[in-house]
């Protein structure tokens, strides 16, 4: 996992059910899925690492604005991230 200082938070949600088509079949797995958040400037780095220790060869990877929230908070999250 990459250092602490990348991430600010992690939560896990365990038994998750995806149904997708890959390679012209239908697929379906339990997943974990894994919401990370961190700075957009760490965003490279995190997408390497996920990339280079993920079982998928194409695993989800995507990243969302944060277009508002608690003060607070997300000076928490500047605080806890290097830059």
């Amino acid at each position: 996992m990459p250092r602490s200082s990348e991430l600010c938070w992690v939560q896990t949600t365990l038994g998750i059910e995806s149904v997708y088509e890959w390679k012209g079949e239908i697929q379906t797995d339990s997943e974990e899925l894994l919401i990370i958040k961190t700075r957009e400037s760490l965003l490279d780095p995190l997408k390497e690492h996920v990339k280079a220790n993920h079982e998928y060869d194409v695993p989800e990877i995507i990243a969302l604005p944060i277009i508002g929230g608690s003060h607070q908070y997300l000076k928490w999250i500047k605080n806890s991230t290097r830059d």
